[in-house]
């Protein structure tokens, strides 16, 4: 496999959160040749605003967003790790699918190939959360591979962070590695 690059988006801000540890275990377990990039600026990006967007007169639009498109620009797929808030897509998230699906029909992860996995406390795992993030990038442009998922409950971590956790461990291993397989 050739070196692909994958952007890692996380849709929680907090330093200690499941998710992050899942993103930093899907990083350290990738197979050779696939690095994960997390952009780790979420929590920066103004609200998505078309008159912002358009704003070429004033220097174009926040450096934040800038960073993020070219972040998504450079990698050859993406990879979501996120939690459920209140049964949806954590707002920070989907602030982030906003900016990058601009230009409409030319955004910097138009049809790239992207997944989403993540943890949350509730029954489900965040499988609600995910399907509606799957649903929101897959109309923004990038090509969300649906067969990649894994929606986890927090409470099977047992307070141990995700890497104790063998069988997660190895369907994260084996997500990045069937993601960057379908890199073109």
């Amino acid at each position: 496999m050739s070196d692909i690059t994958v952007l890692v988006l996380l849709g929680s801000l907090r330093a200690g959160s499941i998710n992050r540890q899942l993103a930093g275990l899907a990083a350290e377990t990738a197979p050779e040749g696939v690095t994960l990039r997390l952009f780790d600026r979420l929590g920066e990006l103004p609200f998505y605003n078309e008159d912002l967007d358009n704003d070429a007169e004033h220097g174009g639009v926040a450096e934040p967003v800038a960073a993020l498109r070219q972040a998504a620009a450079e990698a050859d797929a993406a990879l979501v790790v996120t939690p459920e808030y209140n049964g949806s897509i954590p707002g920070v998230l989907k602030n982030a699918i906003d900016w990058l699906s601009r230009p409409f029909g030319a955004g910097a992860l138009q049809d790239k190939p992207l997944a989403v996995i993540g943890a949350a406390l509730g029954r489900y795992g965040g499988v609600w959360a995910h399907d509606e993030t799957r649903k929101s990038f897959g109309i923004a442009g990038p090509r969300v591979v649906e067969d990649l998922q894994l929606s986890v409950q927090t409470t099977a971590f047992d307070g141990k962070h995700p890497r104790e956790n063998a069988e997660v461990a190895a369907n994260l291993r084996d997500i990045v590695g069937k993601l960057a397989a379908e890199v073109d």
